[in-house]
C-alpha cells in the first residue's frame, strides 16, 4: 500500500510537533520495519526507567500513554488517515510496557531486553486477541495506542513467566 505524502508547510508548529512525536522522532519514516524501528528506539530508555525505578517508569508510561492518544490521534488526522504505519508513539507506550518485569528485577542482564524487544514485536505483529479485536474495532486515537498497550501487556506478563520459570 503506497503511503500518502505528507504536507507540513501549512500546519501550525503545534502540529507539526505533534506528527514528529507521532512518528516516533522521525523512526516511523523508517522505509522498512518502522514499528520495529519505533520499538528499538525506546530501548534507549531502558536505563532511565532502571535510574528512575519502577513506580516512577509505570507513571510515565501511564502518561506517555494518555499523551499518546491525542499524539496519536492527531498524527492520523494531519495524515488523513486512520492508523498509518507511520505513526509509532504508540510502539513506544507498548514496548515500555513490556520492560517492566526487568525495570522491577533491575540487576538483571541486559541482554534480557532483547527478550522483551523480541516478545513485544511478536504480540504486535500477530495481535491474537484481544490485540487483534482492539486493532479492528476501536478507533481514533485511543484505538491507535490500544492495540499496542495490549500488545505490550500481554508481552510483559509472558516475559514476567519466562522470568519466573528461569530465575526459580
Amino acid at each position: 500500500m503506497p503511503k500518502t505524502p505528507i504536507n507540513l508547510d501549512n500546519i501550525p508548529f503545534h502540529d507539526r510537533l505533534t506528527w514528529f512525536l507521532g512518528v516516533g522522532l522521525g523512526t516511523g519514516l523508517s522505509p522498512v520495519a518502522p514499528g520495529t524501528v519505533g520499538s528499538l528506539l525506546i530501548l534507549v530508555l531502558y536505563p532511565v526507567w532502571l535510574s528512575i525505578g519502577w513506580i516512577a517508569t509505570i507513571i510515565a508510561i501511564v502518561m506517555m500513554s494518555l499523551v499518546g492518544i491525542y499524539i496519536c490521534g492527531r498524527s492520523a488526522e494531519i495524515m488523513h488517515t486512520h492508523d498509518d504505519p507511520r505513526i509509532v508513539w504508540d510502539e513506544f507506550a507498548g514496548q515500555s510496557i513490556t520492560l517492566i518485569p526487568l525495570i522491577y528485577l533491575a540487576n538483571l542482564p541486559h541482554w534480557w531486553v532483547v527478550i522483551a524487544f523480541a516478545l513485544f514485536r511478536l504480540f504486535d505483529v500477530w495481535k491474537p486477541f484481544p490485540i487483534g479485536f482492539a486493532d479492528r474495532k476501536v478507533h481514533g486515537g485511543f484505538g491507535i495506542m490500544l492495540d499496542d498497550l495490549l500488545a505490550g501487556l500481554m508481552a510483559m506478563f509472558s516475559l514476567a513467566v519466562i522470568l519466573y520459570i528461569v530465575l526459580t
